[in-house]
Parts: structure tokens; sequence; C-alpha cells
């Protein structure tokens, strides 16, 4: 997969890029980085790249002829057949007011051969960079950053390690927070005694030593019964979810059994953290 990076500061992702995962999966050629700095597409001996917003108000808009301007040397296919998926790339706007970026998304980013990140700056981007240029404007939460590159940076990771021999082991992704099972380009289920996360939270994880300040671990985990081991990895995943993400519920592969672990969760926790039925979630009620 190729990545383009479109920012006014380049140098910015010497440092995320050159780590971990991203830095192998470009090693072993599974990802190819370029980073395009916007300045060098202006034409004014100052590098203007914002101007004021019409109508007034505060700060500094980014222009768009630099944008346009970048974007039309990477050869992307029209914005009309990037949007019916005719073409397998995305010219993606970084931006506050964009769809909120989740594992979903960074599975459908993951199917596409060639992506380009637009970092927005100041006070937003010129509209016509969104409305004529880029298929998707995304933001990565519900906060404010000084620019895009942060975003892009977290995009680009986020998909990296959903290509196919990036993580070094393929069925991992399937075990981590946030992954459906029916997720767009993810690896079969080859788990033994762990569970996929089927749209949870990530289950507790523990590692050496045993036992740790008088703190310790699970018996369960040190009974070697696959089975015993598997339900507890989904009822402690089922538990942290409806503790700190009950909206995740709603979308979450959830079986019968899975129902039933949530009827008793919410029985032991709702006395202690007051937690209240989530919509579309049906609890049994105590008697």
């Amino acid at each position: 997969m190729k990545f383009h990076i479109v920012t006014i500061f380049p140098d910015f992702f010497h440092g995320p890029l050159d780590y971990g995962i991203v830095r192998r999966a470009r090693e072993a050629g599974l990802i190819d980085i370029r980073i395009h700095d916007l300045r060098a597409f202006t034409h004014d001996k100052h590098q203007t790249v914002d101007d004021r917003p019409f109508g007034g108000g505060e700060g500094m808009v980014l222009k768009p002829e630099p944008v346009f301007a970048c974007v039309d040397t990477l050869g992307f296919a029209p914005r009309a057949e990037r949007i019916t998926g005719n073409a397998r790339q995305s010219v993606v706007l970084l931006s506050a007011q964009g769809r909120r970026f989740d594992q979903r998304l960074a599975a459908e980013l993951a199917t596409l051969d060639e992506i380009a990140l637009i970092c927005g700056r100041y006070e937003g981007v010129d509209e016509r960079v969104n409305t004529a240029l880029a298929d998707r404007e995304i933001s990565i939460g519900d906060y404010v950053l000084s620019g895009g590159e942060l975003g892009a940076a977290v995009i680009l990771d986020t998909v990296t390690r959903l290509l196919p021999r990036a993580l070094g082991n393929e069925a991992s992704s399937q075990q981590e927070s946030f992954t459906a099972e029916n997720t767009p380009n993810a690896a079969p289920s080859a788990a033994d005694s762990t569970c996929s996360s089927g749209g949870l939270l990530d289950y507790p994880h523990f590692t050496r030593p045993a036992e740790f300040r008088g703190i310790p671990i699970p018996e369960v985990l040190l009974s070697g019964d696959h089975e015993k081991i598997r339900r507890w990895r989904r009822r402690s995943a089922l538990a942290k979810t409806l503790r700190n993400r009950p909206d995740l519920l709603n979308d979450a592969t959830l079986g019968k059994e899975d129902r039933r672990l949530l009827d008793e969760i919410r029985d032991e926790l709702q006395d202690d953290i007051g937690i209240v039925e989530t919509p579309g979630i049906p609890f049994a009620k105590k008697p």
C-alpha cells in the first residue's frame, strides 16, 4: 500500500514512522510512505499556504490552491471514481468535523491500494478541498488538535497493522479491542485458547511473574484448560466493555452465552458503579 501525507510540517514524521510495525512494514516493502511539503506547491516568495476567512472570524484558513496542486501530481483517479469504489484509492482530509475514526473504518481503508492524507492546520481548510477533492473527511476523536499530522500518523499506524503480513501473527489483530468478526480484510480466526473480540474491548492480559507485590494473576490462567480460559477471557471482555464503553455493545457480535454473562455481570456491578441498562441490550431484571 502507498501512503501520501500532505503537510506543512514534513519533519514531523521523521520520528513516528521509524519505529515498530510501521518501520518493519516499510522495510519489508508492504507500505510505501511519501511525505509532501505543501509549501513546495505555492508560487509566491513567502510560500503562503493560508489566508483570512471570507465573512470574517478568527484564525486563518488553509488555501485550496496548494492542496489541489499537490494532490494533482499524485495521479489519483477522479473523486467520483473513488467515491463509487471503482478506484482503490482515497483522498482523506483530516478534520475535527469529519467522521470519527474507528477500527471498522481502518479496516475499510486497509482494503485500498493508495491513500493520501491531507493534514489540516490553522482554523481549518477551505471547504472546496472537502467537497471537490477529498472523498473522505475523518476525525480521530472528539477533541481538537493543532493540526492533522498526529491524526495522519494514527491512521497510518492503525491501517498498516491490518495489512497482510504486517503482524507476526495475523490472528492477533482479531483478538484486539473493537475488531468485529465481519471486519473487512480481517485474517481468518486462528485463535487457540483465546477468543476474537467480536467488537468488544480486549480482555485483560497478564504475564510473569504470576504474583507481583502480592497481586496474583487469576488462577484460571494457570489451569491449562483452554475452554475455561476462553470463557474467562470472554466474560472479562464483556465486563470491561460494559464498564468502560457500553455503547460498543449495540454493534458487537453477541451470542446467547454473551447475553447471559452480561446479565450476571450487570447484577454484580450495578450496585457498585450504578450501571444502567444499555440501549438495545436487554438485561434480565432482578426479582
